[in-house]
Order: structure tokens, then C-alpha cells, then sequence
């Protein structure tokens, strides 16, 4: 109970500190923090989540890095199921306490409220299959990063730094073609609130796009890199 708490709290972190960074903070056209800002703020999350709360769960914070590791290796199946109700649930709950403030500014539209999506609902209206080629990627990358930098022969105490640092620059990249994902428990938690159609109706891809990401970057990890383990 006590990792599967600190998934959720995690999760809750990642979710109200990204999303709230875009909703609350990305909209002044003066002050407002923009795509690296809010690039930023993902990056902090699971960098400060990870030293937090990581010795407690691993601090996986993300469906699609709990199926990476377990295909990898570096975590056990049967705790799958618990993780991934934990890191939904705690979305959900920072969606909603994130919808409460925002509700509370006069004139307040939820709109999209930073959920993920493509076509029409894509920040740069990038296509279905762009959405899909860029979240695939891109979780790839960020479950090889994940799995080097907590290797066993990695610089030991700067796995969260660097995991924190990937994802910043993953949000970087991705921001005007999908709003970001590579987290299916990030995509859920907004969806469930926006006033968009296409936030539920859309999010069937940022579920799939992920775990398959995943998957591919924990197989090339243990065809290629997995000496780094031994």
C-alpha cells in the first residue's frame, strides 16, 4: 500500500504540476510562461517526484513506464495492475483539484484544459499519424533513458535529474504536435474534465502510442544496452 500511495501522490504531482502549469499559468500573453515553461514544469515534477517519492515505488508515475520496465525486466508483473489503477486515480484527482481553481477565475472556459490530442485538437494541427509516429518515439526514448539512467552501472543519485531533464525536452518537442503525452495516466486525468468532445474521443491513442513506445524502447534496451544492468 504504501508504493501504491506513492504512485498516486506521484502521479498527482506530474499531473497538477504540468497540467496546472498550463492551465493556470501559460495564458497571459505578457507573463505567461509559454512551451518551455511548461516544458519545465513536467520536468521538475518528475524530477522532484522521483527524489520524493522513488524510494518508496521507483517512482514510475506513468502507466507506459510500469509496462517498460516490467517487459524489461526491472519490475514485477503482478504488480502491474496495482500501479496503473494508483497512477490513474491520482490524474484524476489532480485533474480535479486543478479544475476547482481554475473554476474559481470569473469568465473561466475549460476548453481543451491541456488535455492531448490530434487533428483539429492538436495545438499545431498535426495529423493522426504524426500523433501517433511522435508519442511512439518519443516513449521509446524516454523508457531508454529511464532504464540507462537507473542502471546498475549508471552515476549513482542522478537517475531523477536526468529522467526529469528527458522529459522536459520531450515536451519540448512535442507540445505543438500532440500537447505532450507519453503517459496515458496524464492524458485520462484532463480528458475526464475538458469541455472538448475530442479529449475523450481522442484519447484511445495517447493509452496505445505510449505502451508501445514503451515496449519498444524496454525490447531495444535489452537487445542492446542490457549489459548495463549486470
Amino acid at each position: 500500500m504504501k508504493k501504491l500511495a506513492a504512485e498516486f501522490l506521484g502521479t498527482f504531482w506530474l499531473t497538477f504540476g504540468g497540467c496546472g502549469s498550463a492551465v493556470l499559468a501559460a495564458a497571459y500573453p505578457e507573463l505567461g510562461i509559454g512551451f518551455v515553461g511548461v516544458s519545465l514544469a513536467f520536468g521538475l515534477t518528475v524530477l522532484t517526484g522521483a527524489y520524493a517519492f522513488g524510494p518508496v515505488s521507483g517512482g514510475h508515475f506513468n502507466p507506459a513506464v510500469s509496462v517498460g520496465l516490467a517487459v524489461a525486466g526491472r519490475f514485477r508483473v503482478a504488480e502491474l495492475p496495482g500501479y496503473v489503477v494508483a497512477q490513474v486515480l491520482g490524474a484524476i484527482a489532480a485533474a480535479g483539484v486543478l479544475f476547482l481553481i481554475a473554476s474559481g477565475k470569473p469568465g473561466f472556459e475549460v476548453g481543451g484544459f491541456a488535455s492531448n490530442g490530434y487533428g483539429s485538437f492538436s495545438p499545431g494541427k498535426y495529423s493522426m499519424q504524426a500523433a501517433l509516429i511522435c508519442e511512439i518515439v518519443l516513449t521509446a526514448i524516454f523508457l531508454l533513458v529511464i532504464l540507462g539512467a537507473s542502471a546498475k552501472r549508471a552515476a549513482v543519485g542522478f537517475s531523477g535529474l536526468t529522467i526529469g531533464l528527458c522529459l522536459t525536452l520531450i515536451h519540448l518537442v512535442s507540445i505543438p504536435v500532440t500537447n505532450t503525452s507519453v503517459n496515458p495516466a496524464r492524458s485520462t486525468g484532463p480528458a475526464l474534465f475538458a469541455a472538448a468532445p475530442e479529449a475523450m474521443s481522442q484519447l484511445w491513442l495517447f493509452w496505445v502510442a505510449p505502451i508501445v513506445g514503451a515496449v519498444i524502447g524496454a525490447l531495444i534496451h535489452r537487445a542492446l544496452l542490457g549489459e548495463l544492468d549486470d
